[in-house]
């Protein structure tokens, strides 16, 4: 009986995907790419901050959410296909939460769209641009959303090397991940200091 080949309990990247998402080699790709999905959050964000309607009493993202929650007569089809996020979004008009709400995606937009054009956490910048993104589209407005969407996720998967043309390539090795602290956080031995 022929021996048994021992089986990895993990499986390895396709050499192009470590190519695009763990080398340096595309860094200058990446950096083009975040900073054209910075640029569009930034001015997405300048169309809301300083109107009233936006930063002030927040109407134009309660009249977002009354379209967005419509139920349209038959044939129509409503904006929103899922009942749990219609519910929560009528949850988030019946409390008034838009007063604070639109604030927090005017502004939300401004520090997302500039942390990725300085290359500063790319990756949780990234997150946060997808996840506003997901919720434009689950509101049932389609137009950029999706491929701003698809843009982030692929800056999420190169995370390592997204801002590696700018402040990331000095924020990741001063700081460091949650499973590996960075130089800020270790002392000339290795071992972590307590802060």
């Amino acid at each position: 009986m022929a021996a048994q080949r021992e089986q990895p309990n993990f499986y390895e990247d396709p050499k192009f995907a470590r190519i695009l998402f763990s080398t340096t080699r595309f860094a200058w790709l990446w950096a083009i790419i975040r900073v054209w999905l910075g640029y569009q959050w930034i001015q997405a964000s300048l169309h809301k901050i300083g109107v009233e309607s936006w930063t002030g009493n927040g109407v134009a993202l309660k009249g977002f959410w009354d379209r967005a929650i419509s139920m349209p007569q038959a044939p129509g089809r409503p904006p929103i296909t899922y009942g749990w996020y219609r519910d929560f979004i009528q949850y988030l008009l019946d409390v008034q939460a838009y007063t604070w709400f639109a604030k927090v995606i005017a502004y939300g937009e401004l520090i997302i769209g500039i942390a990725l054009v300085i290359g500063a956490f790319v990756g949780i910048a990234a997150f946060f641009g997808a996840f506003m993104n997901i919720n434009f589209m689950l509101a049932g407005t389609a137009s950029t959303n999706p491929v701003l969407f698809t843009v982030a996720i692929l800056l999420v998967l190169a995370w390592k090397v997204a801002g590696y043309y700018g402040v990331d390539r000095y924020l990741l090795p001063a700081l460091g991940t949650p499973w590996k602290p960075g130089k800020v956080f270790t002392s000339n031995r290795g071992s972590v200091t307590a802060i």
